[in-house]
C-alpha cells in the first residue's frame, strides 16, 4: 500500500504537468494562427458547417473550400468528426479541432498543416528500489529476499539495520546478488550471499565485512567440513599430460569391515591435473596394497572423492582409459586392457532373445577392445576382453534379455453373400445337325424342341382349325427360358495366427482364375508361316489381412492392422480379364488383452440388367418377351471381420 501511495505521489505532478502543458500548446497555436490571419483573411471569416460522421480531411476542405484557405491534411489522420459550426470564424474552428482531437497544426507561409500531436517523452524520476530486508537485534539474525539487487544498496541496508559494518569495494558496485534468507545468524547469512553469488567474504581484524570479487583461477566450493571455501585452481603443466607433476590431497582412515574381521582403509583424495601413475602409486602406499605395472600409465586426471575404497577408485579412474586392473591372490595386476595377463573370458547365455538380435543392440563403442563371437547353436555370446567392459556389457545385455509376449491372434471372417438371377426369353434357328428334344419344365423352363416335336405341334393345330401353318425343316430348334436362381450363402473362417510382440502376422485367403491371351506370329520366308501361341494369364481375388501387435505394460494391445479385400464380380466375355472390386482399409487401435474387436460391415452390392433380341421388336412391351432373350442379376457381399488378441506369456 506504502509503495502505491509512493507511487502516486511521483505521477500526479507529472499529470497536472501534462495539463499545464496541454494548455500553453494551445495558447501558442492561437497566436500562430492569429498572426497568420492577418495576411490570410479567411481565418476571421464565419463559417456555416454541418457534417455528421464525416472524415477530418473531408471536414478541413470543406473550410477551406469555403474561406479559400491553403489546408493539409495529415493522410495517417483516420478521425470521424460531427459538428455543427454557425457563425463561427474559421481560427476557432481550428483550434477547437487540434484541443479535442489532439492534433498539431503548423504554418508554412500560408500553408497550414494538420497532423497528428506526438507529447514530447517525460522520464519519470527514478524510484529506489525498495529491499526487503528485516534484522532481529536480539537474536543477531537477518532475513531478506533479494533479487538482482545492488550489492552495494544491500550492504548499506544491512549496515543500517544491524550497524555492523559491512564494505563493498568500487569495483563491486554494479554488481547485483540474488538470494532468500529466513533467520540466519547475520555472518552465516552474508558468508552465504557471497557463496551463492561467486563472491567471497571476508571479516577483517576490526570487525568489518568486506565483499570481495574471485580472483583469476579461483572458486567457491564446499570444503570436506561442508563449510563454504575459495580454492584456487592450478593450471595444468606442459608435462602434466604426459606424466608432469599435478597438485592433490590424499589421506586415508581404517574402518572395520561388516564381518568385523579385519579393517580396510578408505582414500579420500582431490586432485587437479595429477598424472595417473602418481595417483596410483599415492593410493597403493597409502592404502598399503601390493600392485604390478605391466606397462607405463599415461595421462593426467582431476578428481575429487571421499572414503572410497582402492577397487573403486581404480575402476573410477579407468572407465573411458585403455588400462585396467585385475586382482590375483592379492597383488594388483595394472595395465593396458589388450595385454594378456588382464584380459577376461566371459560364456553369456541369453534366456529369452535370440543372440543376433542382442548383438545389434550393444552399442558400437562398447565393441571396441573386446572380441564377441556368436554360438547360435546354444544361443550364447562368448566374451574376450577387460574386466570392467566385459561386465558392462553383461549388465546392459541382462537388462535386454527379458521375455517377450507372443501374441495369439484369432481371425473370424464372416462372409454373407445374397443374390438373385432372373434369365428368359425364346431362341429359334437352324443347327447344323437335327436338334433332339430335350431339357427340364422343373425348376425352371430350360427346353429346347427339336423340328419333329414343333410339326407335332403344328400338325395339331392345322387338324381343329381352317388354316394349316405347315411344317418346319428338319434342322430347326426352339429353345424357351424361364429361369429363376436364388443364392444365400454365408462362409465362416476362423484362423488363428500367433507373433511375437512388434512383430507382422500376415493371413492371405483367395482365389484365382486364369485367361487366354493369343498371339499370332507370322514368320516369312519362302513358306510363309503362321504360329499361333496361347498364354494362360491368372487375376487373383484375395482377402488379405497384416496385423502389427505391441504389448504395453497394463496389458493393452496395439495393434496396426491393413486389410484388402478383392472379389470377382460379373461374368467376363470369353478370354478376357475378368473383373475385380477391392477395398481396403488401415487403422491402428487398442484394446485389452483378450478383447474382440469388430472391423468390417463392409458392404458390395451388384446389379446387372442384358439382353439381347430382334430390332426394334426387342423394345415392345408384351412383345419383347417373345422375340428377345433376357438376363437380370441381383447381389450383395457383407463381409465382417472379428479380431481377437490374446497375450501369452510362457
Amino acid at each position: 500500500m506504502k509503495r502505491i501511495l509512493l507511487i502516486i505521489f511521483f505521477c500526479l505532478p507529472l499529470l497536472l504537468a501534462a495539463q499545464q502543458n496541454q494548455q500553453e500548446r494551445i495558447d501558442a497555436l492561437e497566436k500562430k494562427l492569429v498572426g497568420l490571419s492577418a495576411f490570410v483573411p479567411g481565418l476571421k471569416q464565419k463559417v456555416q458547417l454541418g457534417l455528421s460522421g464525416a472524415s477530418i480531411q473531408e471536414f478541413l476542405r470543406a473550410v477551406a473550400q469555403a474561406n479559400q484557405l491553403n489546408i493539409n491534411v495529415d493522410p495517417m489522420l483516420n478521425i470521424k468528426v460531427s459538428n455543427n459550426f454557425t457563425n463561427e470564424n474559421a481560427l476557432n474552428v481550428i483550434l477547437f479541432l487540434a484541443k479535442n482531437y489532439n492534433l498539431e497544426v503548423n504554418v508554412i507561409g500560408s500553408i497550414i498543416t494538420v497532423s497528428p500531436y506526438n507529447p514530447p517523452v517525460i522520464k519519470a524520476p527514478y524510484v529506489p528500489k525498495v529491499i526487503a530486508m528485516k534484522y532481529n537485534a536480539v537474536a543477531n539474525t537477518l532475513s531478506m529476499e533479494l533479487n538482482n539487487d545492488s550489492l552495494a544498496m544491500v550492504a548499506r541496508k544491512v549496515s543500517q539495520l544491524s550497524g555492523k559494518n559491512v564494505v563493498v569495494p568500487v569495483a563491486l558496485n554494479a554488481k547485483v546478488v540474488s538470494g532468500f534468507f529466513n533467520e540466519a545468524p547475520l555472518e552465516t547469512a552474508l558468508e552465504k550471499l557471497a557463496f551463492a553469488n561467486e563472491l567471497k567474504l571476508t571479516k577483517t581484524s576490526d570487525n568489518v565485512y568486506v565483499f570481495q570479487g574471485l580472483q583469476e583461477g579461483e572458486e567457491v566450493f564446499i570444503n570436506a567440513d561442508k563449510n563454504t571455501d575459495v580454492r584456487k585452481n592450478l593450471k595444468p603443466s606442459a608435462a602434466g599430460a604426459g606424466g608432469g607433476k599435478g597438485t592433490f590431497n590424499l589421506s586415508g582412515k581404517s574402518v572395520t569391515n561388516d564381518k568385523g574381521a579385519g579393517s580396510a582403509k578408505l582414500l579420500s583424495i582431490d586432485a587437479v591435473n595429477t598424472p595417473i601413475i602418481d595417483l596410483v602409486k599415492s593410493a597403493a602406499a597409502e592404502t598399503n596394497v601390493n600392485f604390478f605395472l605391466y606397462s607405463d600409465l599415461k595421462g593426467s586426471i582431476s578428481t575429487k572423492v571421499n572414503n572410497i575404497t582402492f577397487d573403486n577408485f581404480l575402476t573410477a579412474m579407468f572407465n573411458g582409459t585403455d588400462y585396467t586392473y585385475k586382482v590375483d591372490n592379492g597383488v594388483y595386476l595394472i595395465g593396458d586392457r589388450k595385454l594378456e595377463g588382464l584380459r577376461k573370458n566371459k560364456v553369456l547365455q541369453l534366456q529369452y532373445r535370440a543372440v543376433d538380435t542382442i548383438m545389434n543392440m550393444i552399442p558400437s563403442e562398447w565393441k571396441k577392445g573386446v572380441d564377441i563371437k556368436e554360438f547360435k547353436e546354444q544361443n550364447t555370446l562368448l566374451l574376450s576382453g577387460s574386466g570392467p567392459q566385459l561386465a558392462e556389457i553383461e549388465s546392459y545385455v541382462r537388462e535386454l534379455d527379458k521375455l517377450v509376449p507372443m501374441v495369439l491372434i484369432e481371425v473370424t471372417m464372416l462372409d454373407i453373400r445374397k443374390g438373385h438371377t432372373t434369365k428368359t426369353g425364346i431362341e429359334a434357328g437352324l443347327a447344323d445337325s437335327v436338334v433332339k428334344t430335350r431339357g427340364t419344365v422343373l425348376s425352371g423352363v430350360d427346353m429346347t424342341l427339336g423340328a419333329g416335336s414343333i410339326n407335332n405341334l403344328l400338325g395339331k393345330i392345322g387338324t381343329g382349325s381352317v388354316f394349316n401353318i405347315g411344317k418346319v425343316t428338319p434342322n430347326f430348334y426352339v429353345k424357351l427360358n424361364a429361369l429363376e436362381a436364388n443364392n444365400n450363402i454365408e462362409i465362416r473362417q476362423v484362423p488363428k495366427l500367433a507373433t511375437l510382440n512388434g512383430h507382422t502376422a500376415n493371413l492371405s485367403i483367395g482365389t484365382t482364375r486364369y485367361y487366354v491371351t493369343k498371339t499370332q506370329n507370322v514368320f516369312s520366308s519362302v513358306n510363309t508361316q503362321t504360329v499361333f501361341t496361347e498364354q494362360f494369364n491368372k487375376v487373383d481375388a484375395n482377402l488379405a489381412i497384416g496385423i502389427s501387435p505391441v504389448v504395453s505394460g497394463d496389458d493393452q494391445v496395439t495393434l496396426k492392422i491393413k486389410v484388402e479385400i478383392s472379389d470377382f464380380i460379373g461374368t467376363p466375355p470369353a478370354n478376357a480379364p475378368p473383373p475385380t472390386s477391392t477395398s481396403k482399409f488401415e487403422s491402428i487401435i487398442r484394446a485389452h488383452n483378450e478383447d474382440m474387436i469388430v472391423l468390417g460391415g463392409m458392404e458390395r452390392s451388384e446389379k446387372s440388367d442384358s439382353g439381347s433380341g430382334v430390332p426394334l421388336l426387342s423394345r415392345i412391351p408384351i412383345l419383347k418377351w417373345l422375340f428377345s432373350s433376357r438376363e437380370q442379376t441381383k447381389s450383395k457381399v457383407v463381409t465382417l471381420v472379428f479380431i481377437k488378441p490374446t497375450i501369452i506369456y510362457q
